[in-house]
């Protein structure tokens, strides 16, 4: 059976690989493996038939038979275990993998999308003009941390892994604000990512669908 995920019918970003389900796509690319998509509302999100497949009524959502998935990590960790080309073969090394994928939703992200939502969301707020610079503060002090444990690697740890495809899809999500000028180490990093072959196709996929003129 062929692997189907959900996409945005018109994505928020106006397909710049910002939607999760450019990660998704992104892995699926890195392994090898073809994939339908399904692509879905915003007012079908909240329908019963999509909450049945995702509980919060967000994508992507993962098929493949009668396993289904949601959540990014989750779905490129599933990927990654099944197919050869995301996950190291010592176990050490693959562990370490894995350690990086949380790091990334779990420690990166979290004050990066509180950047996001401050900047873009919360303008208008009485507090947003003292609250940004708190939330920027928490963003540098990641990306800091970041760029020290990486120093002149061209990857978190040894080669091309799960990790680092998570890793460069978070800090992604701070191009737009400039933040990673700071870091010159970090924005090498995330273009390496987005020079890979697999990331390229994805991002032309998703582009696709929200911009067919560019994308043609």
């Amino acid at each position: 059976m062929t692997m189907t995920i959900t996409a945005f019918e018109r994505s928020p970003d106006g397909g710049k690989g910002l939607a999760r389900d450019t990660r998704v796509r992104w892995a699926l690319e890195e392994v090898g493996q073809p994939y339908a998509v399904r692509f879905v509302s915003f007012a079908a999100m909240k329908e019963p038939a999509h909450l049945a497949v995702h509980p919060f009524g967000q994508i992507p959502t993962y098929e493949e038979d009668d396993l289904v998935l949601f959540e990014t990590g989750a779905i490129v960790l599933h990927l990654a275990e099944r197919h050869a080309g995301l996950l190291p073969g010592d176990a050490n090394a693959r562990a370490r993998a894995i350690a990086w994928m949380f790091a990334a939703l779990n420690t990166v992200e979290p004050p990066i999308l509180e950047f996001a939502t401050a900047r873009l969301f919360e303008r208008d707020k009485p507090w947003h003009a003292e609250r940004l610079p708190l939330v920027e503060d928490r963003v540098r002090q990641r990306l800091d941390q970041l760029s020290a444990r990486l120093r002149d690697a061209d990857w978190l740890d040894g080669a091309f892994s799960a990790g680092d495809l998570m890793m460069v899809s978070v800090l992604l999500r701070l191009k737009p604000s400039g933040m990673l000028d700071g870091h010159p180490k970090l924005a090498a990093y995330v273009a390496r990512g987005e020079a890979r072959p697999a990331y390229k196709r994805a991002f032309a996929a998703q582009l696709a669908v929200n911009n067919p003129q560019v994308a043609g």
